[in-house]
């Protein structure tokens, strides 16, 4: 009797499955529309980019590091350990970071996850105003030389102009 109860019971199984139909998608051969909303990889845009460096202040697993080269600095992004938080986008005052809906990031290449951004530190990208940033966000990065340069480069602009005052943007 209960092998006639369990037999019953396995073909009910059956039949509701193979009612059902396919409920699998064809997603690595059929690319997959991500939904709305979502988290994926980070984008730089660098042209926005002041180089404040809360972004690397912020970042969970710690991915950005930044390379004084005078007056460049040299963000590198390693997005293989990104955990999509969005607290670089969340940090940065400019809105230059942003989340892109793009979560596909298996690769042959380690180096095709890593991201490299280039950034004038002496002015504003915007307005070319030499600045000072004065806000909890400052860099705890290794810029030794950044205040000097900034006062070499602001007196360099301001020749025969007004000298901003300190702390403006």
């Amino acid at each position: 009797m209960f092998g006639l109860t369990l037999l019953r019971g396995k073909l009910k199984e059956a039949v509701i499955c193979l009612r059902a139909g396919r409920v699998t998608l064809d997603y690595p051969f059929v690319p997959l529309e991500p939904p709305a909303g979502l988290r994926g990889l980070p984008r730089v845009e660098a042209s926005r980019c002041i180089g404040c460096g809360g972004c690397l202040s912020v970042c969970p697993p710690g991915l950005i590091t930044v390379e004084d080269r005078g007056p460049l600095a040299k963000f590198t992004w390693s997005l293989a350990r990104c955990t999509s938080c969005a607290r670089c986008a969340d940090a940065c005052p400019e809105d230059a970071v942003s989340m892109t809906p793009q979560f596909e990031n298996a690769t042959d290449t380690l180096a095709d996850l890593v991201m490299t951004v280039e950034v004038f530190m002496a002015s504003c990208n915007r307005c070319g105003r030499c600045y000072r940033t004065q806000t909890p966000l400052d860099p705890p990065h290794p810029r030794v030389y950044h205040d000097s340069r900034v006062d070499a480069i602001c007196d360099k602009w301001s020749e025969g102009r007004e000298k901003p005052a300190e702390g403006r943007v």
